[in-house]
């Protein structure tokens, strides 16, 4: 991606290492956009919630927004009330340097929980962030927001509204703690669309619902989790209202954003060889489709056989009896890829034939239960080895 592509209109962005990840990366980002702009949030529904997110929920009321302030490196989260007043005084310094009310800006925190926020780098290193704002340094803090990622995840669309074009960039972050009930990661997307706040909201969710919670890396949801978006208007475009079909345009692009951005976090699953789509048809009720491909996809002897490249379907229709849902076995057909392993709940024997397509860093297991016309898709990746190593040292 070009600098030029990621640019939005009446937004800067600046990074700085402040020293909190101790490999001296950068680790401290900061968003602000010229004019005051209509704010739409989706949060972690863990019950324990780092403390930016507490005072996120609070702010997001408002559905108005200017800046957000992010590290990397500590979590705050787990560290009672000094570190909801540090998270505070984050924000509250932010607000000071930009000359804006504090209430106007949303602090994000990731990294290791129950540590204390190192509060004085932070606001040591607000100063020279500031002073590096630029409308062209987007990457950059899609590269400072990581943690475990290998990868900065950066997706950008452009669509036309009355003769003007419109931009909407998004970035995120994500490699492990992936199996969301809303966005289990960081996700800041920026707009110079003007838009009505409900209609904003109300596409920021039906986005998420489609992406980022129909994705699964390890079965285990974070305390930190936020998707922000923020819509200043800078098109002079008159502002979107639901129910029309240029806020369609808008939300089909979106929902293209959030997906592209889903879609990365799981290739980027940690220590992950493989990218694998579940795909659930033929049941009776969507909901029903969702809870087989989610089961399946977090089923950990599943994702283990992907990664040794064993076609063991057995484990697949297993995943599929324990979803919770009424099915009938003898209805079942199962693929990998376009091999068919399973008919009508019997072995097709074609494993050797299905081995062959492990090999593939693409996989698309594809189960019909025939019951129905709904379907649903969720997105994993296989286990292996390096996940371990990565979770077994994390804070040490």
């Amino acid at each position: 991606m070009s600098l030029s592509s990621a640019i939005i209109p009446g937004f800067s962005f600046a990074s700085i290492s402040a020293g909190i990840k101790k490999s001296g990366a950068e680790d401290l980002a900061l968003v602000f956009s010229e004019k005051i702009a209509v704010t739409a949030g989706v949060f972690t529904t863990n019950k324990i919630k780092a403390a930016p997110v507490k005072i996120a929920i609070k702010r997001i009321a408002s559905q108005k927004g200017q800046a957000i302030i992010i590290n990397s490196g500590n979590a705050n989260a787990c560290t009672g009330k000094k570190g909801y007043n540090d998270a505070s005084e984050m924000t509250l310094r932010t607000a000071k340097a930009l000359g804006i009310p504090s209430e106007l800006v949303y602090a994000s925190s990731t990294g290791v929980i129950g540590r204390p926020l190192p509060i004085d780098k932070i606001k040591k290193a607000l100063p020279e962030l500031v002073k590096k704002l630029s409308p062209s340094s987007l990457e950059q803090i899609a590269s400072a927001i990581m943690t475990t990622d290998t990868f900065a995840k950066i997706s950008t669309k452009k669509i036309s509204i009355k003769g003007k074009t419109g931009t909407i960039a998004g970035i995120a972050k994500g490699a492990g703690m992936i199996c969301p009930n809303m966005a289990t990661m960081l996700c800041f997307i920026f707009t110079d669309i003007a838009i009505k706040p409900q209609a904003l909201n109300s596409a920021l969710r039906e986005a998420v619902t489609n992406s980022f919670n129909r994705i699964t890396v390890d079965n285990d949801m974070s305390t930190n989790d936020m998707a922000l978006i923020m819509a200043n208007g800078s098109l002079n475009n008159t502002p979107l209202t639901k129910g029309t079909p240029v806020y369609r345009k808008f939300t089909d692009a979106l929902k293209d954003i959030t997906y592209d951005l889903a879609r990365m976090i799981v290739e980027d699953g940690e220590g992950a060889t493989k990218f694998i789509e579940i795909i659930v048809k033929g049941a009776r009720k969507e909901a029903d489709a969702l809870k087989v491909a989610a089961s399946v996809a977090n089923s950990m002897l599943v994702k283990t056989a992907i990664y040794g490249k064993d076609p063991n379907w057995g484990r697949i229709i297993a995943a599929v009896g324990y979803s919770g849902i009424d099915i009938n076995e003898e209805n079942i057909d199962i693929y990998l890829n376009n091999i068919k392993l399973v008919t009508k709940g019997v072995g097709a024997k074609k494993e050797e034939i299905a081995r062959d397509m492990l090999l593939n860093k693409h996989i698309t297991i594809t189960i019909n239960l025939n019951s129905g016309k709904k379907s649903a898709k969720v997105l994993t990746c296989d286990l292996t080895e390096k996940y371990i190593e990565i979770n077994a040292h994390y804070t040490t």
